[in-house]
């Protein structure tokens, strides 16, 4: 198949995005050091809201993570994003993950991310995630991106609504969090602007 006939998401070139105060670019093993010491900073502020994973402070961890990440994105399975200051080489700001990336009849992902303690108020992840769920549904053409929080997550459910999500629903016991399995609430956004041609595209029969 020749390039210009493969579909658009299959095209796309690494993300660079930027906003007024941040620079949104594809994780890279380059990243791993700076993974390794966000996730080392802030230990106590992510233990309630996310799983835990060994090794997260480790550079070499992350170096094959990242690799991993970007074998992701060759393959059209994901897009993982680093947020950092738009003007400088400071601290790792936020981490957006757009996961399980299905196509078909489906045309959704699962949608993560967390923003460093020391950042949080400012309305930097608002800013991050406004311009990376843009980036997606324009280029990677999606038209449902998913996101999920646990039910005390106020800061989370505020974030999402004004993002233009809507609850769906309540998961059961979803994920193990801090020492239990805990509830999250479902959330969705619809891509407005999605072109039925990369559906009808999608769905084509194949004889």
């Amino acid at each position: 198949m020749a390039d210009n006939d493969r579909p658009a998401w299959q095209q796309a070139a690494s993300p660079l995005l930027l906003t007024f105060r941040l620079r949104i670019e594809l994780a890279a093993p380059e990243h791993a050091e700076t993974f390794a010491e966000h996730f080392a900073r802030n230990r106590e502020h992510l233990a309630r809201w996310e799983p835990r994973r060994d090794g997260a402070e480790s550079v070499e961890h992350w170096r094959v993570r990242l690799n991993g990440g970007l074998v992701d994105f060759a393959a059209g399975r994901g897009v993982h994003l680093v947020a950092l200051a738009r003007d400088s080489d400071g601290p790792l700001i936020a981490r957006i993950n757009f996961s399980q990336i299905s196509r078909g009849v489906f045309h959704s992902c699962m949608l993560g991310y967390a923003i460093d303690g020391e950042f949080e108020g400012r309305g930097l992840m608002y800013e991050a995630l406004a311009a990376s769920i843009d980036w997606m549904f324009e280029t990677m053409k999606l038209h449902r991106v998913q996101a999920n929080h646990l039910p005390e997550n106020e800061r989370s459910a505020r974030l999402l609504a004004r993002l233009g999500f809507a609850r769906e629903g309540l998961a059961r016991d979803y994920l193990f969090i801090n020492g239990a399995w805990r509830d999250h609430v479902l959330n969705a956004r619809l891509n407005p602007r999605f072109d039925a041609s990369v559906f009808a595209a999608a769905v084509r029969p194949t004889s």
